[in-house]
């Protein structure tokens, strides 16, 4: 029995060698050295070519190198097995560590300190306790709770909303189409950590930017599909938003004539926000086979008519 690895763009080495560790008795692959395809139980893979899963007929289960899922939701010929989200915890603790640095420099007005710095210009700005700054969290999942957990930890008032109902302590949770209003109205800063689906393509828009506190700043570490471009750009021009942090965009990488990189208001980073350790996610990734050699639940299984 074998698991076989299908890398993204980064050094598989590290990796390979903690899931030897974790799993002491499979056998490891990495793409393209498949070895005997009805020998492969397990897939770990990032965006594989298509046709190969679908060529391995002993495959067992698929686990998803990333969080998201659309580089398998695309696959036509996708085999009908478990497909497994990763959710370990080296990218829970990265994403909360980059969302909660983003809140507190919109929070601190840092670019308004490093504009001032380059013009030597000493003046205060508007000073505001955290709780006297409202967060709202859209998407309550494993990544969104932890960060929402730690925002309200540090003083915040944080409101958040996610598909189902949830209910975290601290946190004033909403769900469903008529809780999305609730969760957004007067927030300082909004931070979207949603899974991209359907029902959550272009949610930030100019309808939903209104519902923000004026002058509101955005956070967006989820994917670039959920942010209406043109109407983001035309709530900076109004004053409505007056910052925006984004992680991830609808075009990747960035054309170098878009207008996001000339705009004074946004900060751009590269799909950095959130990532696995090779021990984390091979931590992840053993359970996840421990659990369905056992016949055990895999609670990151992917549920497809929700997208997530």
């Amino acid at each position: 029995m074998s698991l076989l690895v299908k890398p993204d763009e980064n050094d598989a080495g590290p990796l390979v060698a903690a899931l030897g560790r974790e799993l002491p008795d499979m056998e490891i692959r990495v793409f393209p050295d498949i070895g005997p395809r009805d020998q492969v139980r397990y897939a770990l893979v990032h965006a594989p070519p298509p046709g190969l899963l679908a060529s391995l007929p002993r495959l067992g289960a698929i686990i998803s190198l990333w969080a998201g899922i659309e580089h398998l939701a695309s696959d036509p010929d996708l085999p009908a097995v478990p497909v497994v989200r990763m959710a370990d915890e080296g990218m829970v603790r990265t994403m909360t560590a980059h969302v909660v640095r983003e809140v507190l420099d919109f929070h601190g007005q840092t670019r308004l300190y490093r504009a001032q710095q380059a013009r030597h210009v000493w003046r205060k700005g508007e000073l505001r306790a955290p709780f006297e700054r409202r967060v709202a969290v859209l998407g309550l999942g494993r990544l969104g709770a932890d960060a929402a957990e730690k925002l309200a930890a540090l003083g915040f008032e944080v409101a958040g909303w996610s598909r189902s109902p949830r209910s975290i302590p601290g946190i004033a949770c909403h769900s469903g189409a008529d809780g999305l209003d609730a969760a957004v109205a007067g927030a300082d800063i909004l931070v979207c950590l949603l899974p991209l689906t359907a029902e959550t393509t272009a949610i930030l828009d100019a309808r939903l930017f209104a519902r923000l506190a004026p002058g509101a700043a955005i956070i967006n570490c989820a994917r670039g599909g959920h942010l209406v471009e043109a109407d983001l750009l035309a709530a900076i021009e109004a004053g409505q938003v007056s910052g925006v942090a984004l992680d991830v965009t609808g075009e990747e990488p960035l054309p170098r004539d878009h207008p996001f990189w000339g705009n004074d208001r946004i900060t751009l980073t590269p799909h950095v926000a959130s990532f696995s350790t090779p021990e984390t996610a091979a931590a992840f990734v053993a359970a996840t086979v421990r659990a369905i050699e056992n016949g055990a639940p895999t609670p990151y299984t992917v549920d497809f008519t929700r997208g997530y």
